[in-house]
């Protein structure tokens, strides 16, 4: 995925222990299209090699104002990136960028720049929970900066506790948040994803194979353009664990799914049903694993299936009662035939403001598993939108734009 083709990122390395990382965040920064260019500060040198950094960038590495008799070029760096990546930002460089100080290359740099900036701090548990450092990163937070909390976990002095540089993979989202414009700022988008399970006896169920790649998609492109989100998911989808979600619930059958999502639609200013929720279930569950041994049943299982609760439905019906207009509403149809009809029956039918819907199967591969996708938009009044085919995130990316755009806070088209 290139989400940062051709941007410019301008990697700032300061002298914690986390610095050894700089080469794996300059590759998946790379690997997500970006051309990087480094600098480091004195300390940082003691981490990590300088040489390394130039080789893997394909750009000399700057450390100091005045090298060899040479006047850096600061202004030009500066005015080069597009977004500036501070990580590791030690306490130190926390402190002399709220002060403005500006005696090295990196902290000249980071007064000059007007690129967006992005801070990873990084530093031992009771560095980062000092009252300075908490004051330096509110301050930077009140001053635009984008500050990435640090991970809690073991720490190199082997004691564990918040502080830990973030994952390359959710330091390389940061970047690309930085450069989205902030859609969805502060709302809070509540998003489905992946399959339910209904059971028949104590081991087997009733399931679909959706991957929930989907939802998370939706998730990423939502938490791109600011959002709070919170994802409400079968237990099966493969949630990265660098994926910063405001709430992850897990679910197994219908009836769980719906206690969830109705929960925290009354929050929620959004509400993407992307989940393959099961449509049938048996009236009761056999509470033993039935055998198949010869002699101990038949050789039939005659099954009566009934309907399941129509969460979207329900929801939109809700929402309708309450008066309320938001959430917004937004289903999802996967079909294998006619798909423009069973979209705009749906939407009639649930009641919900734009049904979302792509092909089972495309050129794209397997909608339900694959990375690829192509939705077709329906919503009241005759609006229409399409999107891809392309990654599922791309995708996302698109649709979320396409309907801060046409639809109203109000929650109409």
């Amino acid at each position: 995925m290139t989400c940062l083709a051709g941007r410019r990122v301008l990697l700032v390395v300061s002298g914690g222990i986390s610095a050894y990382k700089a080469p794996m965040l300059l590759r998946a920064l790379q690997a997500a299209g970006a051309e990087v260019r480094c600098v480091m500060t004195a300390c940082a040198m003691h981490f990590v090699s300088r040489e390394v950094l130039a080789v893997l960038s394909g750009h000399p590495v700057a450390c100091e104002l005045f090298e060899q008799g040479t006047v850096i070029n600061h202004i030009a760096l500066a005015d080069w990136a597009e977004v500036v990546l501070v990580a590791p930002g030690t306490a130190n460089l926390l402190a002399r960028m709220v002060a403005g100080l500006c005696d090295d290359l990196p902290s000249t740099l980071l007064l000059a720049t007007r690129a967006p900036l992005v801070v990873a701090p990084a530093m031992n548990c009771n560095m980062y929970a000092h009252p300075a450092t908490q004051h330096n990163l509110a301050v930077l937070r009140e001053r635009g900066v984008w500050v990435v909390e640090a991970d809690a976990g073991e720490l190199a002095c082997g004691v564990v506790g918040r502080g830990r540089q973030p994952a390359e993979a959710w330091l390389v989202e940061a970047v690309v948040q930085a450069l989205t414009p902030q859609l969805f700022f502060g709302q809070e988008v509540l998003i489905s994803a992946g399959s339910t399970r209904e059971y028949l006896d104590a081991v087997r169920f009733i399931a679909n194979p959706s991957s929930g790649k989907m939802g998370l998609a939706l998730a990423r492109a939502a938490l791109r353009m600011g959002a709070v989100v919170r994802l409400v998911r079968g237990v099966d989808v493969a949630v990265p664990a660098w994926l910063r979600l405001e709430e992850d619930v897990a679910v197994e059958s219908v009836e769980a799914m719906r206690q969830a999502l109705a929960a925290r639609a009354s929050t929620a200013q959004w509400l993407f049903m992307s989940a393959a929720v099961g449509d049938w279930r048996v009236p009761e569950v056999y509470e033993k694993k039935r055998k198949k041994d010869v002699g101990e049943v038949d050789e039939q299982w005659p099954l009566t299936l009934i309907r399941t609760v129509d969460i979207l439905a329900e929801q939109c019906r809700w929402r309708q009662t309450e008066g309320r207009r938001t959430p917004i509403m937004v289903g999802f149809a996967a079909e294998t035939h006619d798909l423009q009809a069973h979209a705009q029956a749906k939407l009639v039918a649930k009641g919900c403001d734009v049904v979302l819907a792509n092909w089972v199967r495309c050129a794209e591969g397997d909608a339900f598993g694959g990375d690829g996708v192509e939705l077709f938009g329906f919503g009241a009044g005759g609006w229409r939108g399409q999107w891809g085919p392309g990654d599922k995130v791309t995708v996302a990316m698109a649709v979320l734009r396409d309907l801060a755009a046409h639809l109203a806070p109000a929650g109409e088209l």
